[in-house]
């Protein structure tokens, strides 16, 4: 599976340069974030600051509210208001991003993913304050995993060719996919995997990662 997917695709579309920076470079983008957020060097994060930079880093993505993040780490109200402020002042990016995509959803009924996929948006003006909020919330998310979609389909095709007889796609999840082959095969299988997924969007301009697991059971891995 895809390691921190969504996150590379945010980083990306936003041009988050220092994001994107940071994934090329093999960073641990979580410690990094709460390095930057707390105003520590990276070796003075604790577990507890990571863990609260990583839950914002994907909860962001989702219009995580200040309520949502405090009941996620144990934060504070006005801990986990300030903490998503300073988040957003450090991904200044990654906030301007959603606030275009809303403004699209808005004005032309509809975003779309990287590659120009549409998904028609006409609840943002509903009057209902819930539904509202939960258009406004699945409009500024559908351009990240909306082309994460778009990238698995490719990477499915692509594996598809490669695997010939050596083994078979039998799922896909997310951003996963699950092939069953013979155990003698199971080396070559990775190798193919490992190229046809990380390399499926040289347009885009970040790294993509991917961690993979064998087993003769799906519970194994």
């Amino acid at each position: 599976d895809y390691s921190q997917f969504e996150l590379r695709l945010a980083a990306v579309l936003a041009g988050d340069r220092e994001m994107i920076d940071g994934f090329n470079r093999d960073e641990d983008i979580h410690k990094r974030t709460a390095a930057l957020i707390y105003g520590v060097p990276d070796n003075e994060v604790t577990k507890e600051m990571r863990r609260s930079a990583k839950v914002i880093n994907f909860g962001v993505l989702y219009g995580m509210s200040p309520h949502g993040l405090s009941a996620a780490t144990g934060m504070s109200f006005i801990e986990a208001k300030k903490f998503i402020d300073d988040y957003f002042n450090l991904r200044r990016p990654i906030r301007e991003f959603i606030e275009e995509t809303l403004e699209k959803a808005k004005n032309e009924g509809y975003v779309t993913t990287y590659f120009g996929r549409r998904r028609p948006t006409p609840d943002v003006k509903s009057s209902n304050f819930m539904v509202r909020e939960a258009a406004k919330r699945a409009a500024a998310n559908m351009p990240i995993q909306g082309t994460e979609a778009d990238l698995m389909k490719r990477a499915m095709l692509r594996t598809e060719e490669k695997l010939g007889n050596l083994g078979e796609q039998i799922l896909q999840i997310h951003d996963s996919i699950l092939v069953e082959c013979p155990k003698k095969n199971a080396d070559k299988v990775v190798e193919i995997l490992r190229f046809e997924m990380e390399s499926v969007a040289p347009e885009l301009d970040i790294k993509l990662k991917v961690d993979i697991k064998t087993g003769e059971h799906w519970g194994e891995l």
